[in-house]
């Protein structure tokens, strides 16, 4: 694979950093633990921006998943990774960004055998800006009531990211069962 000059952070089972590796190395057969992050945005409405992957993406082209991912940069704080992705996958500025499943962890395997292997905190953020998705990150975006998104990750999983499946069951706001104060302590 050509390096494209983006690192990802490699972790320790434990969480513990080891190291970094070439983002384009770490998505395959036998993708490492490394360090990711997922967000949620909201409008001032209370719709949530759910995007659908780009047909080009090696991992689960064409699925309906939350806002965005992305892999915070070796050295980046978090919060700093998710406003960076916001803007190049998005064109978004965010406002707030809250932490809500601090130590999301999974592993999942596409139908092609490209695992995804995060330890993968999930935030939620705001925006009242319009998106202006990158082609090469998403193909279309909606606002959408989060009951409504709840209602149809239990109706069709299948046709959402596996992450944004496993973070549905977790959330309140997409009908999961764990209370965020619960998380946060």
């Amino acid at each position: 694979m050509v390096d494209d000059g983006e690192r990802v952070v490699l972790l320790s089972s434990d969480g513990s950093e080891i190291g970094t590796a070439p983002k384009s190395s770490v998505h395959g057969a036998d993708t490492r633990l490394h360090l990711a992050f997922s967000c949620h945005v909201f409008d001032p409405d209370g719709r949530l921006l759910v995007t659908r992957r780009a047909l080009t993406k090696a991992a689960w082209p064409g699925v309906w998943s939350n806002s965005f991912c992305g892999h915070p940069a070796p050295g980046e704080g978090l919060v700093a990774a998710v406003r960076r992705r916001a803007e190049h996958e998005l064109g978004l500025a965010l406002g707030a960004v809250e932490p809500v499943l601090p130590f999301f962890r999974y592993r999942a395997v596409d139908a092609a055998g490209v695992v995804e292997n995060e330890i993968c905190p999930v935030y939620v953020a705001t925006s009242d800006g319009a998106p202006r998705p990158h082609p090469d990150e998403v193909v279309e975006h909606r606002w959408v009531d989060p009951g409504d998104l709840a209602a149809s990750i239990e109706r069709v999983p299948w046709a959402f990211s596996p992450w944004l499946v496993l973070q549905a069951k977790l959330l309140p706001f997409l009908g999961g069962g764990r209370d965020l104060e619960e998380l946060a302590s």
